[in-house]
């Protein structure tokens, strides 16, 4: 048997009592953490997705930064103040800088034309009604402005607005039917100075040259349209039945409202006054027509000094042919300009042109008139043909007093040759 000192007693019972707290202790943390996994298996849970969703997220961002690594770098987008821009000189090309600088120059020396017309009420008592509009070109400072007779027609009053909003009243200084030519006069204040277009030389004109049209297109005021010309020469008939001759046409916008403006050179000069559309169905077709600057010229000269135009004419009374007028008489022709009369020592009498001397009535009681048959029949003028009295007077309408013509006659079933020395019109 071993035998204990009291000291060796003491160090075994200070022992077995420190291995007895480890024991509980670690026995009370084991089954403590037991019972907490199995009291919330949720939380346990949504640790366990945490760690998970730091695992993804740390193998995505080092997936981008190996994508990045392997893309070029993308470009550095300048502030607005460093970007560089077109000069002004380049920014535009050449046609464009011809149009701008067309209409920077005379777009204010085109003026939109408004008119009252006198109607009459259901009680059949007068009353002021809007009228028509066009446009018209300043050609004169002290307020002279052409347009064309058909915006004007059977106006009361007249109204020409100017480019700022200025509105003034409008006189008829004179109107030519036969070119649809209109000259107005408006009085500006003192101190307004007036913006104006001149004419240019429409005879050198060639197809494809290039055209401005600047008008007032269905009350849009001074509207640019560009284009070419089509073609030179027409002769186009307008509303109020009457050829006018050497129009030009083109392909640039014209439509209702354009009638009155300016046609202009590439220069800014007017060549043609826009005067109709050509149309079957009522809206633009692409086709356009003005009155040559030759002709607008020339009317304007006679407008503002005489108040008419001055042109040639035959001193004889005419008559135009009708189907039933060549089969009652027998003419053999069913065409053309019928001599009922000519002025005794007249220019057609002087050129041995004959009138008729069977008198005969014409139409119904009311609206009948009274000729002679078995006079000649004017049927050219110049060597162009003359089938209606449109005809007649568009070929006389560039004529001079004094002028001389070949007028070209059918009598006795022949044709023949007179010069004839055209005299004014009364």
């Amino acid at each position: 048997m071993r035998l204990y000192s009291h000291r060796h007693i003491v160090l075994t019972i200070a022992a077995t009592a420190a291995a007895s707290i480890l024991l509980t202790l670690g026995a009370q943390k084991i089954f403590g953490k037991n019972k907490s996994a199995s009291a919330n298996p949720a939380r346990e849970e949504t640790q366990e997705n945490e760690g998970a969703a730091k695992e993804n997220t740390l193998q995505e961002k080092n997936e981008s930064e190996t994508l990045a690594q392997s893309k070029p770098p993308l470009p550095v987008i300048k502030p607005a103040r460093e970007i560089q821009v077109a000069t002004s000189n380049s920014q535009y090309t050449m046609d464009e800088q011809e149009n701008i600088s067309v209409y920077e120059n005379f777009n204010e020396a085109v003026v939109n034309i408004t008119t009252q017309v006198m109607g009459v009420t259901w009680f059949l008592e007068p009353i002021a009604e809007e009228g028509g509009s066009g446009s018209g070109s300043i050609i004169d400072a002290r307020g002279y402005v052409i347009t064309n007779v058909h915006v004007i027609e059977n106006a009361s009053k007249i109204y020409i607005s100017l480019f700022d909003g200025s509105q003034y009243e409008g006189r008829v200084v004179g109107s030519d039917l036969e070119s649809d030519i209109a000259v107005l006069k408006f009085n500006p204040p003192d101190d307004v100075v007036l913006k104006t277009i001149q004419f240019g030389d429409s005879e050198k004109l060639k197809v494809g040259q290039k055209v401005i049209a600047i008008g007032n297109p269905f009350g849009f005021e001074r509207t640019l349209t560009t284009g070419i010309v089509s073609a030179l020469g027409r002769p186009i008939k307008n509303s109020n039945n009457v050829i006018i001759r050497d129009m030009i046409q083109t392909d640039a916008s014209i439509n209702p409202g354009n009638s009155g403006g300016p046609l202009l050179d590439a220069k800014g000069n007017m060549i043609g006054v826009n005067t109709m559309i050509y149309t079957s169905s009522g809206s633009n077709s692409g086709i356009g027509f003005a009155v040559p600057a030759s002709t607008a010229r020339r009317v304007v000269a006679d407008l503002l000094q005489y108040g008419r135009v001055r042109r040639g004419t035959l001193q004889a009374s005419l008559v135009q042919i009708t189907k039933p007028i060549a089969d009652y008489a027998r003419l053999g022709i069913s065409y053309g300009i019928l001599v009922s009369q000519v002025d005794k020592n007249g220019n057609a009498e002087k050129a041995g042109i004959k009138g008729g001397t069977m008198p005969v009535r014409y139409g119904n009681s009311r609206s009948s008139r009274v000729f002679n048959l078995g006079g000649d029949i004017i049927v050219g003028i110049d060597g162009v043909q003359v089938k209606t009295y449109s005809d007649y007077y568009s070929m006389l309408e560039s004529k001079r007093p004094g002028d001389s013509v070949t007028i070209t006659i059918y009598r006795d079933g022949r044709n023949y040759d007179c010069k004839v020395t055209l005299a004014e019109t009364e």
